[in-house]
C-alpha cells in the first residue's frame, strides 16, 4: 500500500447505542468514490472508532468495502486499547479485505517510546496488513518523535505514518527531518486540514482530509491544484475554507461534521456518548458557514 494523495476520513454514522448505520456509510462511501479521492480513511478519529465494538467495527468495514468494490482503497484504524485487541482488529481487516490499518497508541496509562515500539511491531507482525502510524497527541497524548518514526519505518509492514499538520513556518523543516530518518518510500503525511495545503506545497506524500471525509470535491480540488503545482490556485482554494478551520478548531472536527451532515441531510448520526451533540447556537455558526460556502 502505497499512501499518496488524498485519504478522505468520513464519520461513521450510528445511533445513540453505537449501532452503525451501514446504509448512510454507503452512500458516504460512495461520495468519496465518485469524486475520486485517492483512499479512504475509515474508523479514524472522527470515525469514532473508539467507541465502536469489535462487531460494529467489522460490521462498518465491510460495508464500506462492499459498496467501495475495489474503486478506492480503504484503510481503516485498528487502535485499541490492548496489543492482543489491537492485533485481532487487524487481523479482522485484513480478513475482510482492507488495503491497510491506521494504528494510534491508544492507552489510559502514558506510554514510553519502548512500549509504543513493541506495541506496533507485534501488531505489524502478527496482524499481516500493511500499518499506518497514527500520530495523534490530541487524542492519544503521545507524540511520535523523529527517533521513534526512524525505528519503526524499517519494519516490515509499516508503511507510512499520519501525523499532525505543523504551522506552515515549520512544516518544511519537520518533513526533512522525517526524510532523513525513513526508507526511501515510506509515506509522509498529514492531518489538520487548515495546515495541510502548505503540508502538500512542501512535499509531504498525503493528506488525511476530514473535511473530504463529507466533502471530497474540495479537497480533491486542493491535491490536483498541488499535484499541478499551481500554489496560488491551492492556496485560494484553502483560504475559502478558513472559516470552516476556525470552527474545527473550536469544536472539533467530529462535532462539526456531524453537525454538517445532518444539517444538510446528508446523513443523521449522533456522536458517541458522552460526546455531545453541538449546542443550538453552535449549529447556527455552522449553518452560516455552510450556506456561505456552498459545500453541499
Amino acid at each position: 500500500m502505497r499512501l499518496t494523495g488524498l485519504s478522505a476520513f468520513p464519520i461513521t454514522p450510528a445511533d445513540a447505542g453505537g449501532r452503525v448505520d451501514r446504509p448512510a456509510l454507503r452512500r458516504l462511501v460512495a461520495r468519496l468514490c465518485e469524486a475520486g479521492v485517492d483512499s479512504i480513511g475509515l474508523l479514524g478519529s472522527t470515525g469514532s472508532y473508539p467507541y465502536l465494538t469489535r462487531e460494529e467495527r467489522r460490521g462498518a468495514l465491510e460495508a464500506a468495502l462492499d459498496e467501495a468494490a475495489g474503486r478506492v482503497p480503504v484503510m481503516v484504524g485498528v487502535g485499541a486499547l490492548r496489543t492482543d485487541e489491537a492485533v485481532r482488529l487487524t487481523q479482522d481487516a485484513r480478513d475482510a479485505g482492507a488495503a491497510g490499518g491506521l494504528l494510534a497508541p491508544v492507552s489510559y496509562t502514558p506510554l514510553t517510546d519502548d512500549e509504543v515500539f513493541e506495541h506496533f511491531a507485534t501488531v505489524a507482525r502478527e496482524g499481516g496488513l500493511p500499518l499506518c502510524i497514527y500520530d495523534n497527541p490530541a487524542t492519544t497524548h503521545f507524540r511520535f518523535g523523529p527517533a521513534l518514526v526512524g525505528r519503526l519505518s524499517p519494519l516490515p509492514g509499516i508503511v507510512a505514518v499520519k501525523s499532525p499538520g505543523p504551522e506552515p513556518e515549520i512544516v518544511a523543516a519537520h518533513l526533512g527531518t522525517l526524510r532523513g530518518v525513513v526508507p526511501e518510500g515510506f509515506s509522509l503525511g498529514y492531518s489538520g486540514d487548515w495546515n495541510a495545503t502548505e503540508a502538500l506545497l512542501a512535499g509531504a506524500d498525503a493528506w488525511y482530509s476530514v473535511v473530504a471525509g463529507l466533502f471530497p470535491q474540495v479537497g480533491v480540488g486542493i491535491v490536483r491544484a498541488v499535484r499541478a503545482g499551481d500554489a496560488a490556485e491551492a492556496r485560494r482554494l484553502d483560504a475559502r475554507l478558513r472559516p470552516l478551520w476556525a470552527l474545527f478548531r473550536e469544536y472539533s472536527s467530529l462535532r462539526v461534521m456531524v453537525a454538517c451532515a445532518d444539517l444538510l441531510e446528508i446523513c443523521h448520526a449522533v456522536p458517541p456518548r458522552p460526546i455531545l451533540p453541538l449546542a443550538a447556537k453552535a449549529r447556527r455558526k455552522v449553518a452560516a458557514v455552510l450556506a456561505d460556502l456552498d459545500l453541499g
